[in-house]
């Protein structure tokens, strides 16, 4: 039987089986295609924790890239990984296919859902900040997580571990997959605000800087414009070394309104991509 011809419903059904992957012997009687079809519909990190151990063959299997292709071919999510591919010999496929480095956001907590969870707060005088949750008028069932600042500056930071998300030393240095940054914010719509952004690129050390990105806006409230702004940045050739991404931005209400009216945080996104 061809590889082709086995459909999703017979190599689910193979997969699923309690027997398959405990008695693997039974399956090696099949054609490498066939094998291949069949381990292509188990999950990642189960191909690479457990099936790389049962026996050689497998091993040999998981070590080429064709049975990866297949996987990712049934995953929009893995896109950007096949793309990727195509421009890159050295693919750790089963790394990539577990830790999902490319095409996803690399910020934990973007949206401020778990309040400040994953990120380091830094306040300029007293913890004034608010967390709420802003409903979409379209639609009465959608809401957006935010953190709304004061009349002192409030700044968010985390810092993203490169290596720790799926990417290899060669990658970063050879290739260098461009970085994409975006961040929203909104103001309040009866007093002014300032808002900062400043994203590092760090070398291995955590000190060293490659390069950095600085945006900074503020505006009073007869100059107000309300409503949802958002700052984009692509970080190309930055050179080897590159290691760690510290992602930082600020807000406040620029004319010290007692409460929370300053520049609402919310959205923020570091992906990294493989350009063309």
């Amino acid at each position: 039987m061809e590889a082709s011809s086995l459909s999703p419903e017979i190599c689910k059904s193979n997969v699923e089986a309690r027997g398959d992957l405990r008695r693997p012997t039974e399956a090696n009687h099949l054609p490498d295609e066939v094998l291949e079809q069949i381990l292509s519909w188990v999950p990642a990190r189960v191909l690479v924790a457990r099936c790389s151990l049962v026996c050689r063959r497998w091993r040999d299997l998981l070590g080429r890239p064709t049975l990866w292709k297949r996987q990712w071919e049934r995953d929009p999510d893995h896109r950007a990984a096949l793309e990727a591919a195509q421009r890159h010999r050295g693919m750790d496929w089963g790394r990539v296919s577990v830790l999902r480095p490319l095409g996803r956001n690399l910020l934990k907590n973007p949206r401020g859902k778990e309040q400040s969870k994953h990120w380091s707060i830094h306040f300029s005088k007293s913890q004034c900040f608010l967390h709420r949750t802003r409903r979409f008028p379209r639609d009465s069932q959608k809401t957006r997580p935010r953190l709304t600042t004061c009349y002192h500056w409030y700044s968010k930071t985390q810092v993203i571990d490169l290596l720790k998300e799926g990417f290899w030393e060669d990658l970063l240095d050879t290739y260098q997959p461009d970085i994409l940054i975006s961040d929203c914010w909104e103001d309040h719509r009866s007093t002014g605000w300032q808002y900062s952004i400043q994203i590092t690129l760090l070398a291995a050390d955590q000190t060293s800087i490659i390069t950095e990105f600085k945006f900074h806006l503020g505006s009073t409230r007869h100059q107000n414009t309300a409503g949802q702004k958002e700052i984009y940045h692509v970080f190309r050739n930055y050179g080897p070394g590159v290691r760690y991404v510290q992602f930082w931005h600020e807000g406040q209400d620029s004319e010290s309104w007692m409460g929370c009216f300053g520049a609402q945080l919310t959205n923020s996104v570091v992906m990294a991509k493989i350009s063309a």
